[in-house]
Protein backbone atom coordinates (compact mmCIF):
# COMPACT_ATOMS: atom_id res chain seq x y z
CA UNK A 1 0.00 0.00 0.00
CA UNK A 2 1.45 3.34 -1.11
CA UNK A 3 -0.14 5.64 1.48
CA UNK A 4 1.44 8.84 0.14
CA UNK A 5 0.40 8.26 -3.48
CA UNK A 6 -3.05 7.07 -2.39
CA UNK A 7 -3.61 10.23 -0.32
CA UNK A 8 -2.48 12.48 -3.18
CA UNK A 9 -4.71 10.70 -5.68
CA UNK A 10 -7.77 10.90 -3.43
CA UNK A 11 -7.21 14.61 -2.83
CA UNK A 12 -6.77 15.34 -6.52
CA UNK A 13 -9.93 13.46 -7.53
CA UNK A 14 -11.93 15.10 -4.73
CA UNK A 15 -10.71 18.57 -5.75
CA UNK A 16 -11.63 17.89 -9.39
CA UNK A 17 -15.31 17.35 -8.61
CA UNK A 18 -18.02 19.90 -7.92
CA UNK A 19 -21.04 19.21 -5.70
CA UNK A 20 -23.36 19.38 -8.70
CA UNK A 21 -21.24 16.69 -10.41
CA UNK A 22 -22.42 14.17 -7.83
CA UNK A 23 -25.96 15.38 -7.28
CA UNK A 24 -25.24 17.59 -4.25
CA UNK A 25 -26.15 21.20 -3.62
CA UNK A 26 -23.22 23.61 -3.49
CA UNK A 27 -24.83 25.52 -0.65
CA UNK A 28 -23.33 28.67 0.84
CA UNK A 29 -20.02 29.54 2.48
CA UNK A 30 -18.08 26.98 0.49
CA UNK A 31 -14.40 27.87 0.69
CA UNK A 32 -13.19 25.35 -1.88
CA UNK A 33 -14.58 24.44 -5.28
CA UNK A 34 -14.10 20.69 -4.85
CA UNK A 35 -15.97 18.24 -2.66
CA UNK A 36 -15.53 18.35 1.09
CA UNK A 37 -14.08 15.31 2.82
CA UNK A 38 -17.33 14.70 4.67
CA UNK A 39 -19.20 14.74 1.35
CA UNK A 40 -16.98 12.02 -0.09
CA UNK A 41 -17.39 10.02 3.11
CA UNK A 42 -21.16 10.37 2.88
CA UNK A 43 -21.22 9.22 -0.74
CA UNK A 44 -19.26 6.09 0.13
CA UNK A 45 -20.99 5.23 3.41
CA UNK A 46 -17.75 5.41 5.42
CA UNK A 47 -17.13 7.63 8.42
CA UNK A 48 -15.58 11.05 7.87
CA UNK A 49 -12.78 10.15 10.27
CA UNK A 50 -11.91 7.06 8.24
CA UNK A 51 -11.71 9.04 5.02
CA UNK A 52 -9.69 11.85 6.63
CA UNK A 53 -7.14 9.31 7.84
CA UNK A 54 -6.75 7.99 4.28
CA UNK A 55 -5.96 11.49 3.02
CA UNK A 56 -3.58 12.03 5.93
CA UNK A 57 -1.59 8.88 5.06
CA UNK A 58 -2.42 7.15 8.34
CA UNK A 59 -5.45 5.04 7.53
CA UNK A 60 -5.66 1.24 7.40
CA UNK A 61 -5.63 -0.60 4.10
CA UNK A 62 -9.09 -0.14 2.55
CA UNK A 63 -11.08 -3.25 1.72
CA UNK A 64 -12.04 -4.00 -1.86
CA UNK A 65 -15.63 -3.09 -1.01
CA UNK A 66 -14.49 0.29 0.31
CA UNK A 67 -12.34 0.91 -2.76
CA UNK A 68 -15.29 0.13 -5.02
CA UNK A 69 -17.38 2.68 -3.09
CA UNK A 70 -14.62 5.29 -3.39
CA UNK A 71 -14.27 4.70 -7.13
CA UNK A 72 -18.01 5.17 -7.56
CA UNK A 73 -18.21 8.25 -5.32
CA UNK A 74 -15.28 9.96 -7.06
CA UNK A 75 -16.67 9.09 -10.52
CA UNK A 76 -13.46 7.32 -11.55
CA UNK A 77 -12.95 5.84 -14.99
CA UNK A 78 -12.01 2.17 -15.28
CA UNK A 79 -8.33 3.10 -15.58
CA UNK A 80 -8.51 5.39 -12.54
CA UNK A 81 -10.38 2.70 -10.61
CA UNK A 82 -7.62 0.16 -11.36
CA UNK A 83 -4.95 2.68 -10.32
CA UNK A 84 -6.76 3.30 -7.02
CA UNK A 85 -6.82 -0.42 -6.25
CA UNK A 86 -3.11 -0.81 -6.96
CA UNK A 87 -2.16 2.17 -4.79
CA UNK A 88 -4.10 0.54 -1.96
CA UNK A 89 -2.20 -2.72 -2.43
CA UNK A 90 -5.11 -4.58 -3.97
CA UNK A 91 -5.33 -6.37 -7.27
CA UNK A 92 -7.37 -4.46 -9.84
CA UNK A 93 -10.72 -6.16 -10.51
CA UNK A 94 -10.93 -8.15 -13.72
CA UNK A 95 -12.88 -6.40 -16.43
CA UNK A 96 -15.65 -8.77 -17.40
CA UNK A 97 -19.24 -8.47 -18.64
CA UNK A 98 -20.23 -8.61 -14.96
CA UNK A 99 -18.00 -5.72 -13.80
CA UNK A 100 -19.92 -3.73 -11.19
CA UNK A 101 -17.99 -0.46 -11.51
CA UNK A 102 -20.47 2.12 -12.78
CA UNK A 103 -19.26 4.18 -15.71
CA UNK A 104 -18.96 7.89 -14.77
CA UNK A 105 -21.20 8.85 -17.70
CA UNK A 106 -24.02 6.68 -16.35
CA UNK A 107 -23.57 8.10 -12.85
CA UNK A 108 -23.76 11.63 -14.26
CA UNK A 109 -27.17 10.85 -15.71
CA UNK A 110 -28.34 9.40 -12.38
CA UNK A 111 -27.02 12.45 -10.48
CA UNK A 112 -29.27 14.72 -12.54
CA UNK A 113 -32.45 12.73 -11.97
CA UNK A 114 -34.09 14.26 -8.94
CA UNK A 115 -37.84 14.09 -9.60
CA UNK A 116 -38.13 10.45 -10.66
CA UNK A 117 -37.04 7.20 -8.99
CA UNK A 118 -33.93 5.92 -10.75
CA UNK A 119 -31.40 3.19 -10.09
CA UNK A 120 -28.48 1.48 -11.81
CA UNK A 121 -28.51 -2.31 -11.98
CA UNK A 122 -25.88 -4.81 -13.02
CA UNK A 123 -26.83 -7.65 -15.35
CA UNK A 124 -27.19 -9.84 -12.24
CA UNK A 125 -29.78 -7.48 -10.78
CA UNK A 126 -27.39 -5.94 -8.26
CA UNK A 127 -28.32 -2.38 -7.29
CA UNK A 128 -25.15 -0.37 -7.89
CA UNK A 129 -26.62 3.07 -7.22
CA UNK A 130 -30.02 4.60 -6.52
CA UNK A 131 -31.29 8.13 -6.05
CA UNK A 132 -33.31 9.36 -3.09
CA UNK A 133 -36.71 8.62 -4.67
CA UNK A 134 -35.64 5.07 -5.50
CA UNK A 135 -34.56 4.71 -1.88
CA UNK A 136 -37.99 5.89 -0.76
CA UNK A 137 -39.78 3.56 -3.19
CA UNK A 138 -37.70 0.38 -2.90
CA UNK A 139 -35.74 0.88 0.32
CA UNK A 140 -31.95 0.76 0.56
CA UNK A 141 -30.76 -2.14 -1.58
CA UNK A 142 -27.04 -1.57 -1.09
CA UNK A 143 -26.54 -3.43 2.18
CA UNK A 144 -26.79 -7.02 0.93
CA UNK A 145 -23.83 -9.37 0.66
CA UNK A 146 -23.06 -12.65 -1.05
CA UNK A 147 -25.67 -14.02 -3.49
CA UNK A 148 -28.31 -11.77 -1.89
CA UNK A 149 -26.69 -8.76 -3.60
CA UNK A 150 -28.58 -9.98 -6.67
CA UNK A 151 -32.22 -9.01 -6.91
CA UNK A 152 -32.77 -12.20 -8.90
CA UNK A 153 -31.55 -14.29 -5.97
CA UNK A 154 -33.71 -12.38 -3.48
CA UNK A 155 -36.75 -12.66 -5.76
CA UNK A 156 -36.66 -16.46 -5.53
CA UNK A 157 -35.53 -16.77 -1.90
CA UNK A 158 -37.21 -13.92 -0.01
CA UNK A 159 -40.99 -13.47 -0.28
CA UNK A 160 -40.77 -9.87 0.96
CA UNK A 161 -38.89 -8.96 -2.24
CA UNK A 162 -42.10 -9.53 -4.21
CA UNK A 163 -44.28 -7.19 -2.17
CA UNK A 164 -43.43 -4.24 -4.41
CA UNK A 165 -45.34 -5.96 -7.25
CA UNK A 166 -49.03 -6.84 -7.42
CA UNK A 167 -49.78 -10.56 -7.12
CA UNK A 168 -51.13 -10.58 -10.69
CA UNK A 169 -47.78 -9.34 -12.06
CA UNK A 170 -45.42 -11.61 -10.14
CA UNK A 171 -45.36 -14.56 -12.57
CA UNK A 172 -44.42 -12.24 -15.42
CA UNK A 173 -41.74 -10.64 -13.26
CA UNK A 174 -40.34 -14.07 -12.36
CA UNK A 175 -39.91 -14.92 -16.05
CA UNK A 176 -38.32 -11.52 -16.73
CA UNK A 177 -35.84 -12.04 -13.89
CA UNK A 178 -34.78 -15.43 -15.22
CA UNK A 179 -34.59 -14.23 -18.83
CA UNK A 180 -32.29 -11.39 -17.76
CA UNK A 181 -30.09 -13.80 -15.80
CA UNK A 182 -29.83 -16.15 -18.78
CA UNK A 183 -28.64 -13.23 -20.93
CA UNK A 184 -25.93 -12.48 -18.35
CA UNK A 185 -25.05 -16.18 -18.16
CA UNK A 186 -24.65 -16.33 -21.92
CA UNK A 187 -22.36 -13.29 -21.94
CA UNK A 188 -20.15 -14.36 -19.02
CA UNK A 189 -20.16 -18.17 -19.21
CA UNK A 190 -20.86 -21.02 -16.82
CA UNK A 191 -17.76 -20.40 -14.68
CA UNK A 192 -18.68 -16.77 -13.97
CA UNK A 193 -20.61 -15.26 -11.07
CA UNK A 194 -23.71 -15.62 -13.25
CA UNK A 195 -23.07 -19.36 -13.51
CA UNK A 196 -22.56 -19.66 -9.76
CA UNK A 197 -25.82 -17.80 -9.16
CA UNK A 198 -27.72 -20.11 -11.50
CA UNK A 199 -26.36 -23.22 -9.77
CA UNK A 200 -27.19 -21.85 -6.33
CA UNK A 201 -30.76 -21.02 -7.31
CA UNK A 202 -31.25 -24.44 -8.93
CA UNK A 203 -30.40 -26.01 -5.57
CA UNK A 204 -32.88 -24.04 -3.52
CA UNK A 205 -35.73 -22.87 -5.78
CA UNK A 206 -37.92 -25.29 -7.74
CA UNK A 207 -39.73 -22.29 -9.22
CA UNK A 208 -36.49 -20.86 -10.58
CA UNK A 209 -35.47 -24.25 -12.00
CA UNK A 210 -38.79 -24.69 -13.80
CA UNK A 211 -38.56 -21.25 -15.41
CA UNK A 212 -34.86 -21.70 -16.24
CA UNK A 213 -35.74 -24.85 -18.15
CA UNK A 214 -38.01 -22.79 -20.43
CA UNK A 215 -34.84 -21.35 -22.04
CA UNK A 216 -36.15 -17.76 -22.18
CA UNK A 217 -33.32 -15.30 -22.83
CA UNK A 218 -33.76 -11.52 -23.01
CA UNK A 219 -32.78 -8.26 -21.42
CA UNK A 220 -36.33 -7.45 -20.49
CA UNK A 221 -37.91 -4.66 -18.46
CA UNK A 222 -41.62 -3.90 -18.64
CA UNK A 223 -42.24 -0.44 -20.06
CA UNK A 224 -45.25 0.05 -17.77
CA UNK A 225 -45.28 -1.03 -14.14
CA UNK A 226 -47.69 -0.92 -11.25
CA UNK A 227 -45.57 -0.87 -8.10
CA UNK A 228 -46.93 -1.20 -4.58
CA UNK A 229 -45.61 1.11 -1.88
CA UNK A 230 -46.18 0.04 1.70
CA UNK A 231 -47.82 3.35 2.68
CA UNK A 232 -49.03 4.88 -0.59
CA UNK A 233 -50.42 1.78 -2.26
CA UNK A 234 -50.33 1.17 -6.02
CA UNK A 235 -48.36 3.61 -8.21
CA UNK A 236 -48.59 3.37 -12.01
CA UNK A 237 -45.24 4.22 -13.57
CA UNK A 238 -43.59 4.12 -16.96
CA UNK A 239 -40.13 2.53 -17.07
CA UNK A 240 -37.41 3.80 -19.39
CA UNK A 241 -34.07 1.97 -19.59
CA UNK A 242 -30.64 3.17 -20.68
CA UNK A 243 -28.03 0.44 -21.20
CA UNK A 244 -24.27 0.69 -21.30
CA UNK A 245 -22.72 -0.23 -24.63
CA UNK A 246 -21.89 -3.78 -23.49
CA UNK A 247 -25.39 -4.25 -21.98
CA UNK A 248 -23.73 -5.03 -18.66
CA UNK A 249 -25.51 -2.29 -16.71
CA UNK A 250 -28.87 -0.58 -16.97
CA UNK A 251 -30.18 2.74 -15.70
CA UNK A 252 -33.89 2.43 -14.89
CA UNK A 253 -35.94 5.60 -14.69
CA UNK A 254 -39.53 5.46 -13.44
CA UNK A 255 -41.85 8.32 -14.35
CA UNK A 256 -45.53 9.11 -13.86
CA UNK A 257 -47.86 10.76 -16.36
CA UNK A 258 -48.42 14.46 -15.51
CA UNK A 259 -51.42 15.41 -13.38
CA UNK A 260 -52.19 11.85 -12.35
CA UNK A 261 -52.60 10.24 -8.96
CA UNK A 262 -49.26 8.51 -9.51
CA UNK A 263 -47.55 11.87 -10.09
CA UNK A 264 -49.02 13.16 -6.83
CA UNK A 265 -47.71 10.10 -5.00
CA UNK A 266 -44.21 10.66 -6.40
CA UNK A 267 -44.37 14.27 -5.22
CA UNK A 268 -45.26 13.01 -1.75
CA UNK A 269 -42.33 10.60 -1.84
CA UNK A 270 -40.05 13.48 -2.82
CA UNK A 271 -41.16 15.51 0.17
CA UNK A 272 -41.30 12.83 2.82
CA UNK A 273 -38.60 10.46 1.56
CA UNK A 274 -38.11 7.38 3.67
CA UNK A 275 -39.93 8.73 6.72
CA UNK A 276 -43.09 7.04 7.92
CA UNK A 277 -46.27 8.45 6.43
CA UNK A 278 -48.94 9.64 8.83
Amino acid sequence: MDRHALAEFLRSRRDALRPEDVGLSAGQRRRTAGLRREEVAGLTGMSTDYYVRLEQERGPQPSEQMLAALARALRLSNEERDYLYRLAGRGAPARTPLDTHVAPALMRVLDRLDNSPALILSSLGETLAQNRLALALFGDQSGFSGPARSGVYRWFTDDSEREVYRAVDRDRQSRAQVANLRAAYGAAGQHSRAGALVRELQKISPEFTAIWDLQDVATRFEDHKVLVHRELGEIELDCQVLFTEDQGQALLVLTAAPRTEAAEKLELLAVVGQQQFS
